[in-house]
């Protein structure tokens, strides 16, 4: 794996996985896109991304047998998982965070959005992003 921090975006929109993928990438990141839990899955088991964007709302394996799975990835293997959810539901959050998503972000996200919590994360520098500066200012 190269040195450079990579994110994991799932989701079974190709549109909004794209549109997280580009913005992601203007980060600085190298990101990988899927469209199910599965491929995740296996993509973490051999890659370890340092983040994973995690849609709720998957096809066959849902998000949380993904958390069920990924808790089993251990030390530096264990990606920061964030859940993209279209609604702000604090009960789907809760049972979200027991599973292991200790961040979400909701849909439809912008630049903003995501940078700020790529920031938090410590995967970026947020001083480095004046699109952050100037949206806190």
């Amino acid at each position: 794996m190269s040195a450079t921090k990579t994110c994991l975006v799932v989701d079974d929109s190709d549109v909004i996985r794209e549109i997280a993928m580009r913005i992601i990438t203007d980060l600085g990141l190298e990101t990988k896109g899927v469209s199910n839990a599965s491929e995740a899955m296996e993509y973490c088991r051999g890659e370890a991304p340092a983040a994973v964007f995690l849609d709720w709302d998957l096809p066959s394996m849902g998000a949380l047998d993904f958390l069920r799975g990924a808790a089993s990835f251990e030390g530096a293997c264990k990606p920061e998982i964030i859940l993209c959810a279209t609604e702000n539901d604090e009960q789907q959050f809760t049972l979200a965070r027991a599973a292991g998503a200790n961040h979400h972000i909701l849909k439809p996200f912008d630049k903003f959005a995501i940078a700020s919590k790529l920031a938090e994360l410590g995967l970026i520098d947020a001083e480095e992003h004046p699109e952050l500066l100037s949206a806190n200012g």
